[in-house]
């Protein structure tokens, strides 16, 4: 017999002998009939585990992490209103249950089922995974999350008391709301968890509103490795700026009263706190796990011996709201129940094709209020004395920034966050006076933790916010990449449709800097942005079509709520001359507020037929050097640049090299896992056109007079654009 049955046959048996684990009394202001719909809560959450491991041996279901163990998150739900955004820990279906039945209308059991069976029905994430979650019940789905979810729900908290002052078109959380997230102890230990919290302390103690309730359910164990006994209070207790609370979640009475005072601290003061939830684990940690293997038979029996539910059945008793044997009805007629929800759920039709699993990789379009752009007074304000130099060309920085002032003037949920954004003006100085401008609500100095930035940006988009994080290198977002791949990204995905993370990721990247910062500023490799379904990635190489790429950048993240990466060359940001010092000639005018580029439209800027270069960001810039060196020794070359590096624009691609007789791809990344891969791959295989490529070398970028060994030059480019059309003496 497995442990989930040792544990059903120890309930029904020591309900018949009574005989049920000691403990305290119950007390506090848990009513009797609240008090046993949480048992009712708890028990469906047990019965669904069960059904979840024997259809997963069925071949019925394909995926089990049970809750048994962690019911008392039933009691929590209670205590909070289904109007408080929660963040889910994965062993927390007695939260969502108890939660449902505070909102008309649910049929959860239903629901739960078709999703452990995979059905496309599942109204969370169409049959995607097993996941919890629900729009009706405020709970953005979740997968497996190791506190990858803390940083969105600092986030989350936050944007509510920026609503007040800024209301959002598209605004979710009322204004009273408070949000939860919860996480096991072993997660409490992941850089993320300690980030996030230690992001809610350093913005609570700046006085700075923070509705946000941390539970930690602390079972003593992750997976085999066991928390210090005593760790979770030590490390947690003293926090600045976070209330810790204590609970016993074997107790729903004392877990309610707790968490409703935790909840009630939060509300009203509007700062952080911490509910450290006791909990045991059953079964292991997953349908696979054994815990016998790395746990004294001893341990594992001295955990079933607590079981929440017999604990409960004691309570409920004391407090005469319910007696063992009506609860021992209660258990069976609702295990008889989700065994009959079951065998209806398992004939529900499943996703089939390709096309079925991507069809919520992007998310729905959104109705957004239309705006004729921001008035001519307006303007006149915001920009001052610039108002005389647009009349003039202008490098890339200037033109981003002006950009971005326009788009804050038209769109009031425009929010900026990041390091040194704000007062500084950001390390390259983008984002000058953009806080002077709007205010340091809308252009917020963050603390110096990537994963708190995006989590910052997440958060604020659920709320109907459109955040526009900086990241200030490009090497830096490797300290943060899950939370485009693990969370923004994959939401849409998860929820089929129902959440989105819309944002304009700004990043400051690539090669090409004069001896300043090596490979940790000179980061020529967007391989892990490439990887990420449903991104969408922006490279622009002149400052004007860095405002009207910016322009469609925001309107993809505002109407067609997408996560779109902008990435900005840092060597093009100062740069005012191409041919000849003085020249002026990579300076541009700015284009007016309604002119945009939109997403896969490409540049071609020449019209010769013997080589057509395809390239983007900085190597654009080297082409159109080389591109006059080439006409100057006959050959004459068209350019061809990306601007959009995900999706790729394959239809555009191939009708501007139409004619051609070569086309070469210079690229600035590393040959290995850089764009020219799939452009290569796309000429073969759909163009009978000559292709090769030239890139940097798989290496790191140094410091000093060799920044640009490594990457493309405009020599280079003549070299391998002479060889390639035959041209080369």
């Amino acid at each position: 017999m497995d442990r989930a049955q040792i544990v059903h046959q120890n309930f029904l048996d020591r309900i018949k002998a009574r005989t049920l684990p000691a403990g305290a009394a119950p007390a506090g202001p848990l009513a009797a009939e609240a008090a046993v719909g949480t048992f009712r809560a708890q028990v469906l959450s047990r019965a669904l585990d069960l059904t979840s491991r024997a259809m997963q041996k069925a071949g019925e279901g394909f995926y089990t992490i049970g809750s048994s163990g962690h019911e008392g998150m039933a009691a929590v739900a209670r205590a909070l209103r289904p109007t408080d955004m929660a963040f889910l820990h994965y062993r927390d279906a007695a939260f969502q249950i108890a939660r449902a039945d505070q909102v008309p209308g649910q049929r959860i059991a239903w629901d739960m089922l078709l999703s452990f069976a995979c059905s496309s029905e599942d109204p969370t994430s169409g049959g995607r995974h097993k996941v919890l979650g629900s729009k009706a019940l405020m709970i953005p789905p979740q997968t497996s999350t190791i506190a990858s979810h803390l940083p969105k729900a600092v986030g989350a908290a936050y944007s509510i008391g920026a609503a007040k002052r800024h209301q959002p078109e598209h605004q979710v959380l009322p204004e009273d709301a408070i949000v939860m997230c919860s996480f096991g102890d072993a997660s409490a230990n992941h850089s993320t968890a300690q980030g996030a919290i230690n992001t809610a302390g350093w913005t609570s103690v700046q006085s700075t509103p923070l509705p946000l309730l941390f539970v930690c359910e602390d079972n003593g164990i992750g997976i085999s490795t066991r928390t210090p006994k005593g760790w979770i209070e030590a490390s947690m207790a003293g926090r600045p700026g976070i209330r810790y609370f204590k609970a016993d979640g074997l107790d729903i009475y004392n877990a309610f009263a707790v968490a409703q005072e935790a909840a009630e601290y939060v509300r009203t003061r509007k700062k952080p706190a911490f509910l450290h939830l006791r909990t045991v684990r059953l079964y292991g940690h997953a349908g696979a796990d054994v815990p016998t293997t790395y746990m004294a038979k001893a341990e594992v029996e001295a955990d079933e011996a607590n079981d929440p539910l017999l604990h409960s059945v004691r309570l409920l008793d004391e407090a005469g709201a319910l007696k063992p044997a009506e609860a021992l009805k209660i258990y069976q007629e609702t295990c008889a129940r989700v065994e009959r929800i079951r065998a209806e759920a398992v004939t529900r039709p499943h996703l089939k094709t390709a096309d079925d699993v991507v069809a919520s990789l992007i998310p729905p379009k959104r109705a957004c209020a239309p705006t004729n752009g921001p008035s001519a007074e307006a303007r006149a304000e915001a920009f001052g004395s610039d108002m005389r130099a647009m009349e003039e060309p202008q490098p890339m920085s200037r033109l981003i920034n002006w950009a971005l002032t326009d788009l804050m003037l038209e769109h009031g949920e425009i929010v900026m966050m990041g390091e040194d954004v704000g007062r500084k003006g950001g390390v390259y100085g983008v984002s000058q006076k953009l806080q002077q401008r709007f205010g340091p609500d809308r252009v917020i100095d963050t603390l110096l933790d990537e994963q708190s930035i995006l989590g910052l940006a997440i958060g604020m988009g659920h709320n109907g916010f459109l955040p526009i994080p900086e990241i200030q290198f490009l090497a830096y977002l490797h300290n943060a990449e899950d939370q485009l791949r693990g969370e923004a990204a994959t939401l849409p995905f998860f929820s089929n449709g129902q959440f989105a993370n819309p944002m304009v990721l700004r990043i400051a990247g690539l090669g090409y800097q004069k001896g300043f910062g090596g490979h940790f500023h000179n980061d020529n490799s967007l391989a892990v942005l490439r990887d990420i379904p449903g991104l969408v990635i922006a490279c622009p190489s002149d400052g004007a079509e860095a405002a009207m790429m910016m322009r469609e950048a925001v309107r993809l993240a505002r109407e067609e709520q997408r996560v779109v990466v902008f990435v900005e060359p840092i060597a093009l940001y100062p740069m005012r001359d191409l041919h000849e010092a003085k020249d002026g000639g990579w300076m541009r005018t700015y284009p007016s507020p309604d002119q945009r580029i939109g997403l896969g439209e490409v540049g071609v800027h020449g019209d010769g037929c013997g080589l057509a270069i395809v390239t983007y960001g900085n190597g654009r810039y080297l082409t159109t050097q080389a591109q006059a060196e080439l006409a100057a020794q006959g050959l004459d070359a068209r350019i061809v640049d990306l601007r959009w590096l995900a999706p790729l624009p394959e239809a555009a691609l191939l009708e501007a090299v139409k004619g051609c007789d070569h086309v070469l791809i210079v690229d600035e990344c590393r040959t290995t896992g850089s764009q020219s891969e799939a452009l290569m791959a796309l000429f073969a295989e759909q163009s009978d056109i000559p292709a090769a490529r030239i890139a940097a070398s798989d290496c790191f970028i140094a410091t000093g007079p060799a920044y640009g060994a490594t990457l493309p030059s405009k020599d280079s480019i003549v070299e391998a654009a002479l060889t390639l059309a035959g041209g080369k003496t």
